[in-house]
């Protein structure tokens, strides 16, 4: 390539990493709207996040075609093509945070709109502080091309798994105590479960980083390990 097309090629590059990550901030926000909204009972927000689900998957298509473009014409090789395909992905897990955001949206609009005003009393504070703290550490790590901290949102991700097991222990008690509270119950274990499974949306962009900086994929690194010990 020509060194005019070089330049155009980073430009391209650069492009598509500054848009994940202005869609990475666009699904931080509908998360912490729709948790807002759960604590607040503000049904405008609640439905502003459900809205703002169209916004989060245009942004995704519009990714995906510039990384498929880039692709066709580029035909991208080593560190290059792996930023391009793991931006690919990263933002599938963007997309797939914005659908749980909307979730939780949804779940707290029943609640807060439910005749039995009932909300159960659970630790969500610690599993939504954490797994937001997940999502902003995995944008920062894609910005700056940083693997370092994978070991940290390893640990991370399960305290947010033992945090979700823990809240649903509190819920299967509430329930088996007074039937009356099972519908409330049932949509703050969904919420939970939205929550855990942002730490592990979080947790692939993480190991997409790893993926970029170094060249290895690590998302099945747990499983190898059992399958060689059984060995």
């Amino acid at each position: 390539m020509t060194e005019h097309t070089l330049k155009k090629f980073d430009v391209e590059l650069e492009e598509i990493r500054r848009n994940l990550l202005q869609m990475g901030g666009l699904v931080e926000a509908q998360v912490t709207q729709a948790l807002e909204g759960l604590r607040s009972g503000e049904i405008a927000l609640l439905d502003q996040v459900v809205q703002g689900d169209k916004q989060v998957n245009v942004a995704q298509v519009e990714l995906d075609d510039a990384c498929s473009h880039i692709i066709a014409r580029r035909q991208p090789a080593a560190g290059d093509l792996r930023l391009v395909l793991a931006t690919i992905k990263a933002a599938s897990d963007l997309e797939r945070i914005g659908d749980e955001a909307k979730k939780i949206a949804k779940a707290a609009r029943r609640l807060h709109q439910a005749e039995v005003k009932f909300m159960p009393r659970v630790g969500l504070s610690q599993a939504t502080e954490t797994a937001i703290e997940m999502l902003r550490a995995a944008l920062d790590a894609f910005a700056r091309v940083n693997a370092d901290n994978i070991e940290e949102m390893r640990r991370k991700d399960a305290e947010v798994d033992s945090g979700f097991k823990g809240i649903m222990r509190q819920l299967i008690t509430y329930m088996m105590e007074d039937p009356r509270t099972i519908s409330n119950s049932l949509e703050m274990l969904f919420i939970a479960k939205s929550i855990e499974r942002i730490g592990d949306h979080a947790m692939n962009i993480a190991e997409q980083v790893v993926y970029v900086a170094r060249g290895e994929d690590v998302r099945f690194e747990k499983s190898q390990a059992a399958l060689a010990e059984k060995r």
